[in-house]
């Protein structure tokens, strides 16, 4: 296998992704070739990319590109690197969870990737320092264990999967880099990790559909915009069911729910009736109508304080339940031990509301939980470019908590460009300061800076 094949392979690739070396004191990155017949004897052999200002030989610092090779026709070990003296100028972009999510993307079981890219005193696991794969190269490996935070087994770098890959780590350190300039690199970028970043076509409402009757009681979770109180509905709807719906809010009591006495405004004489919550009449229907499925909505499950809200219903909650000799009372001489077959709950729970409840663990034990993601639209009315510019934001400096707090497609919906820029200013400009002043997300405050001065010409700090 020829390295001087592949060296001019992965050089094409960083031009045709935006790397542009003009002169000594103007180059996107500085190509390091360490491929002398010593360093090949398992010695420390290696080529690829650094850091554009480190010197051309000796430690250097930063991320690096860095291929292991050998000529004797046994699999390389292609990398993303650290130089051996550390960081200088790429601590802050090691800790972005985005480079990390890329990168994970490009290896398989044959790979590794750190959690920590800012780790650089954890040694390579024993999947790839012993792969048997490998052990010709074992030494020169173990030189550099502690600094590649993510590597990949290529069989055969001059077949067109060895090529794919190296060409995609090749993309992803572009992206690293920051080297497009226009839409042609960023195009080749994209195509280049398109067979490595699959996006699954996934028809949530059969999916959700297909859970709930499995399981029952299941809650959709994400964030706001993402449909789930319309998926909720439109699954009831799916499924022919009676369907009853109710929303949760601070206020929301027991009495509301399940089972309540009020008075009767109807009449002089002061009296009371007894009223029955929306948990009871879902009840009564499954009951009434044993031949029909019965949904009970609970909309935004997380607004009330659950525990005086279920009171004792909680304990029938269990969906593989078969009876007890625990009879639970749902009003004065109405108990039950189990609830109907026919009887579902579907709740709903933005993830992005901090101020609310924390929903307990017995609770998430019974219910079955189903994230839904933001996730772009074909609608005439869906502005991509826009959705897709604030998910790419959330994706790459967002952690795994916050990106729970990405807008979802629906606030990308609109009929004209004037009423997505007011949805802009007036719906996604405030969410996002306010994720800002709560310390969210906060290492891409820039980021969404430069995003709403280009867009609305509206700046996130005064």
């Amino acid at each position: 296998m020829s390295i001087d094949n592949i060296r001019q392979f992965i050089k094409e690739k960083a031009e045709q992704f935006g790397a542009k070396i003009d002169n000594e004191f103007n180059k996107a990155y500085v190509e390091r070739n360490n491929t002398g017949q010593e360093a090949l004897k398992d010695n420390g052999a290696y080529f690829g990319f650094i850091h554009p200002e480190e010197e051309a030989s000796g430690p250097f610092h930063d991320f690096s590109l860095t291929i292991f090779p050998n000529k004797i026709n046994k699999p390389w070990l292609v990398c993303l690197g650290i130089g051996s003296s550390g960081f200088k100028n790429d601590y802050e972009l090691a800790t972005y969870p985005g480079l990390r999510r890329l990168f994970s993307k490009l290896v398989d079981d044959r790979g590794f990737c750190k959690s920590d890219f800012s780790d650089i005193e954890t040694s390579l696991p024993k999947t790839i320092t012993g792969n048997d794969d490998l052990q010709h190269i074992k030494n020169t490996i173990k030189t550099y264990t502690k600094v590649l935070p993510v590597c990949q087994i290529v069989d055969n770098p001059e077949s067109e999967e060895g090529k794919q890959i190296i060409e995609a780590f090749v993309a992803g350190y572009a992206k690293l880099r920051d080297w497009s300039s226009n839409k042609d690199h960023r195009k080749a970028i994209v195509e280049a990790l398109a067979p490595f970043i699959k996006t699954e076509t996934i028809d949530e409402t059969e999916e959700i559909k297909s859970l709930l009757n499995e399981r029952k009681y299941l809650v959709l979770q994400g964030p706001p915009g993402t449909g789930k109180t319309r998926t909720a509905k439109e699954v009831a709807e799916k499924l022919e069911a009676i369907t009853i719906f109710t929303q949760f809010h601070a206020e929301t009591t027991y009495s509301d729910f399940i089972f309540g006495i009020r008075p009767d405004t109807t009449d002089q004489d002061l009296k009371y009736k007894q009223v029955p919550g929306s948990f009871t009449i879902a009840l009564n229907e499954a009951i009434e109508n044993e031949n029909k499925k019965v949904i009970l909505i609970i909309d935004e499950i997380n607004r009330a304080n659950l525990s005086n809200v279920l009171g004792p219903i909680f304990y029938l909650f269990e969906h593989k339940m078969d009876g007890s000799n625990v009879e639970i009372e749902i009003s004065p001489g109405f108990k039950i031990n189990k609830l109907p077959e026919n009887f579902f709950a579907i709740a709903t729970m933005n993830t992005a509301d901090r101020s609310l409840a924390v929903v307990d663990f017995a609770l998430r034990r019974r219910f079955a939980w189903y994230s839904m993601k933001p996730k772009p639209i074909s609608s005439r009315q869906f502005y991509k470019d826009d959705f897709v510019q604030i998910q790419e934001i959330f994706e790459w400096y967002a952690s795994s908590n916050e990106l729970s707090l990405q807008p979802g497609q629906g606030y990308f919906l609109a009929d004209s460009d004037e009423e997505m820029k007011n949805r802009i200013r007036y719906e996604i400009f405030p969410l996002i300061k306010e994720y800002l002043q709560e310390g969210l997300i906060r290492s891409a405050k820039e980021e969404f800076n430069n995003y709403f001065a280009t867009r609305i010409n509206q700046a996130l700090f005064e």
